[in-house]
């Protein structure tokens, strides 16, 4: 079975290279064929699941070697990809949600001219994906790393006709790169440290190394992460990249890109366990993001950015959890999990919406959508009813659990970081709400559009409402699935090690503290939205909406501080390099021409000056000689 591994990448590989290079002959088939080939992968992911399940604890992790990579003297780094149960847990959300999104796209992108090229990145997207979670050393991962960069993109950028959409694909791509410097130098420091960067050496070892080093590369490691998953402060691209098609955000901000640095963080468990003052750095990031992009959530009438927003509040959770050590990895990785069934759904029922309403984004020209698209409606409720934490859904039982596990911290640390936790509960039950009775209740806000058009709201076709309702049973059974006898802790205990800690107070506690937040917040979002009608322009609103509206001025902050920085210091270097790099070297040149257009003019090609020259050089000569002989 190991031989299978290199085929999960294989497929969508081959996929995206034939759709991209075929041509317009494929234009016809060219959907269908990139669905199969996401399809097939998925087909292997579960294969390689079952006989993992027939194999031993102990047992389970698997390699493949292809080749040698780089072969050169103290430094080789192979071809060879590993997968346990972290990376297949991985492998199956990334190519069964991805093969949903792709089968979902189908209806959503009919009418696009250039869909098989569509189609073709996702493959891409898809491929480099699973090259970073199976890749068996952090030089390969990082391939995979960049390949996602790259295929986000294209992705993002795919309606570059809009200024807007190639603003936000160039936005994602350079915020991006800045954690990407993270990756690159943790690598470098785990090579001058331990001499390889292959995970069993390197983890082997990390006991021989000092605190301090571990701590330097899990704070670089947390910068690529803070990047790929969107966490302050580089968050700044995750609102912007909602330009591209609903596909990619269902796909980029619910299973894939942005878990990428939960799944870093994680897989790099061994570094951070060595390395307390990191693992708090990270906890802390965590916290902030999970307020800032709940925050922002609250004020966002755009129906995904107020959906990005809450990725990004959720993605904070994971990073929370994977802060915590052994006692938050595995429930990272189980609201991972949970987040990817009830996040993609929310995406693509919000495409669903657009699809009915002639592209329109704003929630405030929504109302009383849920009579005439009831599947979006019922598939859409449920991820609502999931991400809020609702009893007996996913996110009930994968939050809560982040949530004890912040309280189990012990301590200051702990009750701070659990109560973050629960305050985040509170803003998402809000958030969530608002959104639900913006888009599916009260009275229809629907208006034309600059044309007179009106819109005409109508369900989805089939191809778009299946995966919604795949996702949505996905949404409500996965977490109760995976907590029955512990079954997701087992499973990934012999990888993140074993969950134990002591809250300081009991799981019914939190669970019902929870609860009551969740009331708390639904009952305030009902106050605001569903009591009175909601105006189509929205009101000026306090300074807080204002600047959650701004993204917290997140934007401004970086145009005054690297921007506009950047444009001072380059314009200082600039003039540094005028005045006193090229100052010196040009005055040098101009002091020697000087020099010598003097001198040259004692060279006058006349025999007589040059006589004299000779004469009165003998005659100092002379005087010199009889001088120090009398002295």
């Amino acid at each position: 079975m190991e031989n299978l591994i290199a085929l999960l990448i294989a497929a969508p590989l081959l996929g995206a290279v034939v759709l991209l290079c075929g041509g317009r002959r494929l234009d016809k088939a060219g959907h269908w064929l990139g669905t199969l080939f996401a399809a097939v992968s998925f087909g292997i992911g579960v294969a390689l699941f079952i006989d993992m399940l027939g194999r031993s604890a102990d047992d389970r992790t698997m390699f493949q070697r292809l080749y040698t990579w780089i072969p050169v003297e103290g430094f080789q780094a192979d071809m060879a990809f590993q997968l346990d149960q972290l990376s297949l847990t991985f492998v199956l959300l990334i190519s069964g949600v991805g093969t949903l999104i792709h089968i979902y796209s189908i209806g959503y992108m009919e009418h696009d001219e250039r869909r098989r090229r569509f189609f073709g990145y996702l493959n891409l997207f898809v491929a480099a994906m699973l090259l970073l979670v199976l890749a068996d050393n952090y030089l390969l991962l990082y391939f995979g790393w960049e390949g996602v960069g790259l295929a986000s993109y294209l992705l993002i950028g795919f309606w570059q006709h809009k200024p807007s959409a190639a603003t936000a694909a160039k936005k994602a791509f350079l915020v991006n790169r800045v954690g990407d410097i993270g990756l690159s130098i943790a690598i470098m420091l785990m090579f001058t440290t331990f001499g390889t960067f292959a995970f069993g050496p390197v983890f082997g070892a990390v006991g021989q190394a000092s605190e301090g080093k571990l701590t330097a590369i899990g704070l670089m490691l947390l910068l690529a992460a803070c990047g790929k998953s969107a966490q302050v402060p580089l968050q700044s691209w995750l609102g912007d990249a909602m330009e591209g098609p609903t596909p990619v955000s269902a796909l980029i901000h619910a299973a894939t890109m942005v878990t990428a640095g939960v799944y870093l963080i994680v897989r790099s468990a061994a570094i951070f366990n060595g390395a307390p003052d990191a693992q708090l750095v990270v906890t802390v990031v965590g916290a902030v993001t999970l307020l800032f992009g709940a925050i922002v959530g609250c004020a966002k009438d755009d129906i995904k950015k107020a959906l990005a927003g809450s990725t990004m509040s959720q993605i904070g959770y994971m990073i929370l959890a994977a802060g915590l050590g052994p006692i938050g990895y595995v429930f990272a990785i189980m609201h991972l999990v949970t987040h990817g069934f009830f996040k993609a759904g929310l995406f693509l029922g919000a495409g669903s919406v657009m699809h009915g309403m002639n592209d329109e984004v704003d929630m405030r020209r929504y109302g009383g959508l849920r009579t005439y698209m009831p599947i979006t409606f019922v598939t859409f409720g449920l991820g609502y009813l999931a991400i809020i934490g609702f009893p007996g859904l996913s996110g009930f039982f994968s939050k809560d659990k982040i949530i004890e596990a912040a309280f189990a911290k012990g301590g200051t640390e702990g009750w701070i970081l659990g109560g973050v936790a629960l305050l985040g509960a509170a803003i998402t039950a809000f958030y969530m709400t608002r959104v639900m009775l913006l888009t599916f209740f009260g009275e229809k806000r629907w208006q034309p559009d600059a044309e007179g058009h009106a819109p005409h709201p109508h369900e989805s076709p089939k191809s778009m409402t299946f995966p919604m309702i795949v996702l949505a049973f996905g949404s409500v059974f996965a977490g109760g699935f995976f907590s029955i006898g512990d079954r997701f802790v087992d499973w990934l205990e012999p990888v993140t090690g074993e969950a134990h800690g002591n809250p300081p107070i009991s799981a019914l506690t939190v669970t019902l503290s929870t609860m009551v937040v969740l009331v708390i917040g639904v009952a305030i979002a009902w106050g605001m939205y569903g009591r009175k009608p909601v105006p189509v322009v929205a009101p000026r609103g306090s300074l807080l909406t204002r600047a959650a509206r701004r993204d917290l001025y997140q934007d401004d902050f970086n145009h005054v501080v690297l921007v506009r920085g950047g444009e001072h210091l380059t314009r200082s270097l600039v003039y540094v390099d005028h005045s006193l790099v090229d100052g010196v070297v040009n005055g040098t040149a101009a002091s020697v021409g000087g020099l010598s257009g003097r001198l040259r003019k004692l060279q006058n090609g006349y025999a007589r000056s040059y006589a004299v020259s000779m004469f009165g050089g003998t005659a100092i000569l002379i005087a010199a000689t009889l001088l120090m002989r009398a002295v």
